[in-house]
């Protein structure tokens, strides 16, 4: 199909003894504005995650409760950041966009068994910070680790990323209801683990008492 080109059109053919195109100014010009565009992304991007680094592993250890696959969550993050930086960097809120990566990536790892097929032994170290009562704070993060998967990202989003429940809904890809639902659910849980003392130092107030509206207007979110 080439040769048939070629014979068709034969001013394509490259003679014997013609010498290469000119290197031109407009070419060079070219070449160094790509060095230059792409130079800057890179700064752009590295900047970017060095400042955000400390706060996704937090994020991702509350979510997976181990630092190892933490930073494994972290690098996956940051390796599909950096690949739609140019989307990333554009929109409003990077932060959120990044945020969403992470924990979208740990409820599929959990969905695929990987947590369930690979245990990590070792310590746990102490999250960064000073820390008023130790003892309570290691309760809470056992309670929260308790907690289902996506119970436990509904309330790390919420209570420690601050969303409100339209931005958390948008993180885990469902409705409102189905946010407020688990996130009642996580609530309920942990006040159980707690007990009462704990979760009133924990901020975990009790559930003020739901009429029938309350419930069929849940029903009405999951039906």
């Amino acid at each position: 199909m080439a040769s048939l080109w070629r014979r068709q059109n034969p001013r394509s053919r490259r003679q014997p003894n013609q010498p290469p195109r000119p290197f031109t100014q407009c070419d060079y010009a070219t070449q160094i504005g790509r060095l230059t565009v792409s130079g800057r992304r890179d700064d752009e991007f590295t900047q970017y995650a060095e400042s955000r680094i400390g706060s996704l592993r937090r994020v991702a250890f509350l979510l997976c409760q181990d630092w190892q696959r933490a930073d494994d969550l972290v690098q996956v993050a940051i390796t599909r950041l950096y690949v739609h930086w140019g989307r990333a960097s554009a929109v409003e809120h990077t932060d959120a966009y990044v945020r969403t990566i992470l924990v979208r990536e740990f409820l599929a790892e959990q969905r695929s068994g990987w947590a369930r097929r690979v245990s990590l032994d070792g310590s746990v170290p102490d999250l960064p910070g000073a820390v008023p009562d130790l003892a309570a704070a290691l309760d809470v993060r056992a309670a929260l680790a308790a907690l289902p998967p996506r119970q436990r990202a509904t309330v790390v989003l919420r209570f420690y990323c601050d969303l409100n429940v339209d931005q958390a809904a948008q993180v885990l890809g469902c409705s409102t209801g189905t946010v407020k639902s688990q996130t009642a659910k996580g609530l309920n849980a942990l006040r159980r683990a707690l007990g009462p003392e704990l979760s009133e130092s924990a901020g975990l107030r009790p559930e003020p008492p739901r009429g029938p509206r309350s419930h069929r207007r849940e029903a009405a979110d999951h039906g």
